[in-house]
């Protein structure tokens, strides 16, 4: 597990996950721990090394 730490789409403040490495391509939808707003995540890890990380924003 790495812990990345991005910004929120909705509220603009910076957050972390924890992330497994050892799965290529993850894609789920996680709350932000600030303003509770849904987000996207979409991650791409190639031999270990984080190569894509996206946190789309989810109108609700």
């Amino acid at each position: 597990m790495i812990e990345h730490y991005f910004t929120c789409p909705h509220c603009w403040q910076r957050i972390s996950v924890l992330i497994d490495k050892t799965i290529s391509e993850q894609q789920y939808i996680e709350d932000c721990e600030v303003c509770c707003n849904p987000f996207l995540l979409k991650i791409r890890f190639k031999n270990s090394e984080l190569t894509g990380f996206q946190a789309i924003s989810i109108e609700q």
